[in-house]
């Protein structure tokens, strides 16, 4: 599979990279799993965003990258999708290696953050998170609280 992944600040993206990030984010989160919420929230002006490309140019796979004092004291990394059409190929997994790659390039080896999908706790366990609070109910989905030290 021919893939292109980038890492780009929110003020170096142009216009069509944030539109089909955001387009992505929608087909996910609000069509394929039926939950309306409010997806542009001013977090990703001053977000690093992880993206990969398939070979025909589509982004398939994305992630944003928080600062310290944005949603939490510490780093986060949130908005993680997978489209359907690379879901199984280690895509997934390979996002979030990259996330954590650029966060300790970038910020140093800092706890990082994540609210997660309850049924995907398992997934980020591989990558080290570790459960630290009860479920939540976010937009309507069970969710829990994750870090990574």
């Amino acid at each position: 599979m021919n893939l292109n992944w980038q890492t780009k600040h929110y003020s170096d993206l142009n216009i069509n990279e944030f539109h089909d990030i955001i387009a992505l984010r929608i087909k996910i989160f609000v069509i394929e799993q039926d939950c309306p919420y409010q997806d542009l929230d001013g977090k990703d002006k001053k977000a690093y965003h992880v993206f990969c490309r398939d070979g025909k140019g589509n982004i398939v796979s994305t992630a944003r990258i928080l600062p310290n004092g944005i949603s939490y004291p510490e780093v986060s990394l949130g908005r993680v999708v997978v489209d359907e059409s690379v879901r199984g190929t280690g895509v997934g997994h390979e996002l979030i290696k990259r996330c954590i790659d650029f966060i300790n390039a970038e910020f140093g080896q800092v706890t990082v953050i994540i609210s997660a999908q309850k049924h995907l706790e398992k997934f980020y366990g591989a990558h080290g998170f570790i459960k630290n609070s009860d479920e939540y109910m976010e937009d309507g989905i069970p969710h829990i609280q994750m870090r990574k030290d």
